[in-house]
C-alpha cells in the first residue's frame, strides 16, 4: 500500500493526472483498494471493487460486518426470464421439470393483450412460479421480423416489468431476473433505487436486497451467467 501511494504522491507531483495500476494476487487488490482512498476518481475491472470496502468501514459509511448470509425478505417467489441465452434457455427448462410456469406470447403481447394481468391470475395460488419470454432464435426471429426488433423488445420488457410490479403489490418479495434489460426494467419499474449487495449463487450474480420499502431480495443476472440449475439454487441460499 504504501509503495503505491507515494508512486500516486510522485505522479502527481509530476503533473500527471492518471495512473494505471495492475494486480497478480488479490492481496495486491487489497492494497490498491486502501492505496486510493483519497483519490477522487476510481475506475477499472470487477477486481479493483474488492479492496474498496474497508474504505468505506473506516470511513463510518459501512458496518463492519453482515447480520445475516443472506437477504430475509419473506414472501412469494417468482423468477422473470427474458433472456434468449443458451444458459438461460437451459435454466427454464430445468426449473419447469419442477415448478409451473407462464409464457409470454410475442404476439398477443404485440397485439395488445394485457398478458400482466393474465400472469397474475394465473400466478395466484403459487408460491414460486416462472414466467418467461425466453425463446429459440428461430422464433425470436419470427417476431422481430413481423413486428419489429426494437418494438418487440420493449414490449416484452414492458410486460415483464409490469408482472414484477404486480406480483410485488401481491405479496412476492424474492425475485430473480434473467437478461440485463429484463433487470433494468424491472428495476425501473419497481422504483428501486439502491441495494445491498450479499453473497454470490453462481460467479457473478449475487442476492441483492433493495433499501426502502417493502424489502425485496432481488437476483438480477446477465442471460449468460449461471449453472442449469441457478433459480432453484438462488432460493435454497435465502432462509
Amino acid at each position: 500500500e504504501r509503495a503505491i501511494r507515494d508512486a500516486f504522491a510522485r505522479l502527481e507531483d509530476e503533473g500527471k493526472a492518471f495512473a494505471v495500476v495492475d494486480a497478480i494476487s488479490d492481496a495486491h487488490l487489497f492494497d490498491i483498494g486502501r492505496a486510493c482512498r483519497d483519490l477522487a476518481l476510481v475506475t477499472g475491472g470487477s477486481g479493483v471493487a474488492i479492496g474498496l470496502p474497508d474504505n468505506f468501514r473506516a470511513a463510518g459509511l459501512l458496518s463492519s460486518g453482515a447480520a445475516a448470509a443472506a437477504p430475509t425478505a419473506r414472501g412469494g417467489e417468482a423468477v422473470i426470464a427474458g433472456s434468449c441465452s443458451r444458459a438461460t434457455l437451459g435454466q427454464i427448462a430445468h426449473m419447469q421439470r419442477s415448478f409451473p410456469s407462464f409464457r409470454l406470447d410475442p404476439f398477443a403481447v404485440a397485439a395488445g393483450k394485457d398478458i400482466a394481468a393474465e400472469a397474475l391470475d394465473w400466478a395466484k395460488d403459487k408460491a414460486r412460479s416462472l414466467f418467461f419470454s425466453s425463446d429459440e432464435p428461430d422464433a425470436v426471429r419470427a417476431a422481430q421480423d413481423r413486428h419489429g426488433r426494437m418494438e418487440i423488445g420493449a414490449a416484452l420488457e414492458a410486460a415483464q416489468a409490469k408482472i414484477a410490479q404486480d406480483l410485488v403489490a401481491a405479496g412476492t418479495r424474492r425475485l430473480v431476473v434473467a437478461g440485463g434489460e429484463t433487470s433494468g426494467a424491472v428495476v425501473e419499474t419497481l422504483g428501486v433505487k439502491a441495494l445491498r449487495i450479499w453473497p454470490e449463487i453462481d460467479p457473478g450474480v449475487p442476492w441483492c436486497e433493495s433499501l426502502g420499502a417493502p424489502q425485496l431480495a432481488l437476483a438480477l443476472k446477465s442471460g449468460n451467467f449461471g449453472a442449469e440449475d441457478f433459480f432453484d439454487e438462488a432460493f435454497a441460499m435465502l432462509p
